[in-house]
């Protein structure tokens, strides 16, 4: 019997090319970049672009416009800065600049010692005085001081008239501008020198007491140079934020004939016909200055170590004042009343005064002089809630989409290792150093270059809003991210839930009370905001501060504008006031 096996047939055909394999180095490069990749392309398309629109405007022979995007290269724009009105505004910046930023200082850090290390009476009272200037934006505060310090007209110099003394008073100077400026970003180091005191370790200050040092070279040789980072970090932030400001300048500083860099591009780019490329160079300039005070001042702090808070309890000793204290509450009380009850007062008068003229107080008392009506009428008009409506959506939008963009960049940052990360940090701090009216610029011709259709639509007014307030929320989350230890997330990942339900479950909650505070931050800087959308608004998509200012600097209807800026206030109070309120809340 034989035994027949079967053979499985002979296949002579190749064998199959090997498939391409993906290793598992190269899985996890490809997977680092695409957690990364859109968000960079997102962040780099928004901010990088109107930046590099200014940049190539300065360097070309005419400006980008539909259809037309010039790469003819030529230095010829840059003979614009010798030009002796360019270098006159330069002057002028530089030296309003300074001089405001030293006044802040004085004011800021005064308030922030006496408040944080002294025994000083009423200390509660006079950390919220240092805080309140900020309810005002500066253009409504320019506005208000422009009622109050006209030399003709101003309430101030009708009321040394009405004394029988000269009036003196002249807010449309470069000390008024200078004024101006420093009383409403002497908050700004109110809040960083604070900060710094309050935390400081007493150990420093008590051993140069044991050596004999008296309270005066302990402060002058311990106290206030180990504050040096928040003092210089608060100077270098209220300089740049001046040198850039230009609704407080076209307010006070335009009528006296004093130009600065933000009016003369402004200028610039209102002529006719509009000379882009002049302000593109000049707005260069304003860029570099900015990013030369920034690597100074790094620089500088580098070279020292500022360290003082250990892990151990502590608590700064207080200073005792002794007959200064009721100087220093004067001083309080001083700075209150230039910067918000005189500004208010006259804001309040001024939109209950029925003639826009007024040689003497006593004239308020004739039958009929003050009516207040106009409050309800703007209330009841259908422009002003067509104007507000526009100022709600446009915040509320652009706060929502800037604190998502903020944590997904804020998490791309600090939880995970993808490629990029640095770089996706760096230009989403981009819009931190160029000042908005440059953004403004950028953002205009972007905009009307793009396919999307989105100028003369409220929707640029959003995207304008997410690329100019993109640093502060970064921060703000990122703050928030850092502080919050992963563990959690990862337990959720490790018990089989997938990152992205980890996140919504386990770290949003964990962040609502930051990510809501985020968004009520964004919604206050977007109400506030006035450069950017100068260059980008119509008719149709007026804001509330585009409308005050209008009202005030073209219209001539400085009772509507001031009953308006009244409201504005009362607004920008309330929405102020809820990322404390809602932060003191336990949780």
């Amino acid at each position: 019997m034989s035994i027949t096996l079967d053979r499985p047939p002979v296949d002579n055909a190749p064998p199959p090319a090997p498939r391409p394999t993906v290793t598992p180095r190269r899985r996890m490069r490809i997977g680092r970049f695409v957690v990364s990749g859109p968000l960079l392309l997102l962040v780099g398309f928004l901010v990088l672009v109107p930046v590099g629109f200014v940049v190539l405007a300065a360097f070309s022979t005419s400006v980008p416009r539909p259809g037309n995007i010039d790469f003819a290269l030529t230095l010829e724009n840059f003979r614009t800065l010798a030009d002796p009105s360019v270098m006159k505004a330069t002057g002028n910046s530089l030296l309003i600049a300074s001089l405001a930023t030293l006044l802040a200082l004085v004011i800021g850090g005064f308030l922030a010692f006496i408040t944080a290390r002294s025994n000083v009476p009423f200390r509660a009272f006079i950390y919220a005085i240092g805080l309140m200037p900020l309810f005002l934006p500066s253009y409504v505060g320019a506005l208000a001081w422009a009622i109050l310090g006209s030399p003709s007209a101003g309430l101030l110099n009708v009321a040394l008239r009405d004394l029988g003394l000269a009036a003196v008073v002249d807010v449309y100077s470069f000390g008024g501008v200078v004024m101006v400026m420093a009383i409403f970003y002497a908050p700004y180091a109110f809040l960083m020198i604070h900060s710094a005191m309050s935390m400081m370790n007493p150990d420093l200050e008590d051993a140069a007491g044991v050596h004999g040092g008296s309270m005066a070279q302990t402060l002058k040789n311990v106290t206030f140079p180990l504050a040096l980072p928040a003092i210089l970090g608060s100077g270098l932030l209220i300089f740049i934020l001046v040198l850039e400001n230009f609704p407080v300048a076209q307010v006070l500083a335009t009528p006296a004939g004093i130009d600065t860099l933000p009016t003369y591009i402004y200028r610039v780019m209102m002529a006719t016909p509009a000379r882009g490329n002049d302000a593109a160079t000049v707005a260069i300039v304003l860029v570099a200055f900015v990013l030369l005070l920034t690597s100074l001042q790094r620089r500088y702090l580098a070279k020292r170590s500022y360290t003082t808070v250990t892990g151990k309890g502590m608590k700064a000793r207080r200073v005792d004042l002794g007959r200064a204290q009721w100087p220093a509450v004067v001083f309080a009380g001083g700075y209150f009343l230039l910067s918000v009850v005189l500004p208010l007062l006259a804001l309040l008068l001024t939109a209950g005064r029925v003639s826009p003229y007024m040689s003497s107080f006593r004239d308020l008392a004739a039958p009929g002089a003050l009516d207040f009506s106009v409050f309800g009428e703007i209330l009841s008009s259908a422009s002003f809630f067509g104007v507000a409506g526009n100022s709600i959506f446009v915040s509320v939008l652009a706060a929502a989409l800037g604190t998502a963009l903020a944590f997904a960049v804020a998490y791309v940052i600090n939880r995970t290792r993808a490629r990029g990360r640095a770089l996706l940090e760096g230009i989403s701090m981009v819009p931190l150093a160029v000042p908005h009216i440059v953004l403004g610029i950028g953002l205009l011709w972007t905009w009307l270059i793009m396919p999307i259709p989105l100028y003369g639509t409220i929707w640029v007014l959003v995207v304008a809003f997410l690329v100019v307030q993109m640093p502060q929320g970064l921060r703000s989350v990122s703050a928030s991210i850092q502080a919050t230890h992963r563990d959690l997330e990862d337990s959720a990942v490790m018990l089989g839930a997938r990152r992205a339900k980890a996140i919504a479950f386990v770290t949003l909650p964990l962040m609502k009370v930051t990510l809501a505070s985020s968004f009520l931050l964004l919604l206050m800087l977007s109400m506030r905001e006035l450069t950017v959308p100068l260059f980008l608004y119509t008719t149709d998509t007026k804001i509330l501060s585009i409308e005050i200012f209008d009202l005030f600097e073209n219209g001539g209807a400085a009772q509507e504008a001031a009953a308006m800026s009244v409201i504005y206030c009362v607004i920008m109070f309330i929405v102020s006031y809820l990322p404390q309120r809602f932060g003191n809340q336990k949780h």
